[in-house]
Formats: structure tokens, sequence, C-alpha cells
């Protein structure tokens, strides 16, 4: 039988080290989706599947996946694979993660994943935008299992002709979701142009820069209103008129995320729509072009 003395020194080291360890690995918990990428997911590092346990923690994960280092008393992400946070030249750039699609208020040592959960680690600079909250490209999330354990219900509101919402409506549909009832505590998708959602608190976020809402996309105009895109200095990168739309993930409280899926006029609201699905993955945003296909957002 194990000493009591030889338990002690046990626990002691366990709690020095940066990640952390338990008495046992306790119940299975499924399958979590793991991705690592860097500047804002332009470049995939690593995305596997990984089987997970009740003692798991989101850094016990990412140990696990890749070669770490902490700082802060393990607290906090310093490198993966080799590329550390650091700043230079007046930037910054660090190591963010989110489950489902959520930027996590919580360090990823306190933060207890659950099965079919999505974790993404992303590797940005942040200098024009310190936080994000949300995301759209860990789409099917956070429709499916929410956050923090908590599943949120999907409301879809229609500022658009129905065609154009009833392909949004299709896309949730598809997810075995049923978006209906109240905008209250749930994950609104709003629907339309620009003119049509701009007078929605929310919504009126982007036509502010990213260091308010997010996104490094915004809307110029009221008359015939521009969709600028951004790079991820915070600066213009060009702009599209007729026919350009976008899809992005607001959140400027600590409720359920508000999803805009907007554009300059209709053309361009349908042709947001029409991305709802696999092609938002991996994207902070994303924007659409006549002629050009996706676009994320920011761009290079």
């Amino acid at each position: 039988m194990r000493s009591t003395r030889g338990l002690a020194a046990a626990l002691a080291l366990c709690a020095a080290a940066a990640v952390g360890c338990g008495l046992g690995p306790g119940k299975d918990e499924g399958d979590l989706t793991l991705t690592v990428t860097r500047d804002y997911g332009s470049e995939v590092m690593l995305q596997r599947t990984d089987s997970i346990k009740e003692s798991d923690t989101v850094l016990r994960v990412l140990d696990r996946n890749t070669d770490i280092t902490t700082r802060f008393g393990g607290g906090f992400v310093q490198s993966i694979d080799g590329l550390a946070g650091g700043a230079g030249g007046g930037r910054s750039s660090d190591w963010f993660f989110y489950v489902n699609g959520i930027e996590s208020p919580i360090g990823s040592a306190e933060y207890d994943p659950s099965g079919g959960d999505r974790i993404w680690w992303d590797y940005r600079d942040w200098t024009a935008a310190m936080r994000v909250p949300a995301v759209v490209g860990s789409w099917p999330e956070p429709f499916l299992h929410g956050f923090q354990g908590r599943r949120w219900p999907a409301v879809l509101t229609c500022r658009a002709a129905a065609a154009i919402c009833g392909t949004a409506g299709r896309r949730l549909d598809a997810l075995g979701v049923r978006a209906s009832g109240a905008p209250s505590d749930a994950i609104e998708v709003l629907v339309g142009s620009w003119n049509a959602v701009r007078s929605d608190r929310t919504a009126a976020l982007l036509a502010d820069g990213p260091d308010r809402s997010g996104v490094f996309a915004r809307f110029v105009g009221t008359r015939r209103p521009l969709l600028e895109l951004l790079n991820k200095q915070g600066q213009p990168a060009g702009s599209i008129g007729k026919g350009g739309g976008l899809i992005a993930s607001l959140r400027p409280g600590d409720g359920p995320p508000t999803w805009v899926v907007t554009g300059s006029d209709a053309k361009g609201v349908a042709a947001a729509a029409a991305l709802l699905g696999p092609a938002l993955r991996n994207h902070y945003a994303l924007a659409t072009q006549p002629g050009a296909g996706p676009i994320g957002v920011p761009v290079p």
C-alpha cells in the first residue's frame, strides 16, 4: 500500500506541474475537435479529434497534442510548437482560444471541456482588437453544444426576402436546430441587408472598427453602403459595393452571440446566407464578393 507520505509528495508534485494532474482520469466524456492556427485562422497548424476524460481541461488537451510552454504559474500559454507570443514594432501577438466559437472568459487551465466541443487556439496580432468575443469559424458551433455546458436555442430574425431567409433556415434545420421563438437568451441569426439591420443595437457595431465589434470588416455609408474589408492591422484593404456580403458573430455582452448575415444589397445577403456551412470553418468572419467567392476577414 502506498504510504501517506508518498501520496502527499505526489500531490505536491501535481500542484507544481504546469498542466496539473489528478488522482485518476475519471470517466470518458466523448470526443472533441482541437484546431491550432495562426494569423486569424489563415494557416492551420493542427487539426485533430481527441478523446477526453472527466479530469481534462482545455490546457491538458492542448498539452498532450502539442509542445507548449506556459507562464504565470501555468495559467497562460506562451508558445505552441515553438511559436511564442511577444511584442515588437509597436505590435503584440499572443495565443487565444475559443470554445465553440466563443472566446473564453476563463483560463485554459480552468475550462472543463465537454464531448462534442470544438476547441480552437489561434495565434494572432491583437493590437487592433484586444478582444474578438465570438467567431463563425467553429461551425456548426455554437448551435449544437453552446458554451460552458449550456446549450442555447436559436432564433431566426428575417429582414430580407422570404427566399433568402429560407436558405438560412434550411442550413439551421440541417443541423437539427429549430430557429423559433423570441431573441431573449438565444442565438439570434439576423438576416437582412445592411440598411435593414443597421438599426439593431448589436448589428450596429458593424459600422465601427474591430476594436468595438471584433470584426475586421465594416459598412460605410447608408444610401449605397460599401462593405469595407480590413487587414489584421485594422487598416482598410479594399471595399465591395454591389453584391458584397458578410457573415459575422457579435457578442457585446455575456449572453449568446448574434450572428449577422448581411450585405450591401439583397444579392449580397443571398450570397452570405448560402455560405452558412463548412465554408465558415477557421474564419473569424467571412465576406463575399461577386465573382470572387468567399473571403476570410481580416484579409491578408
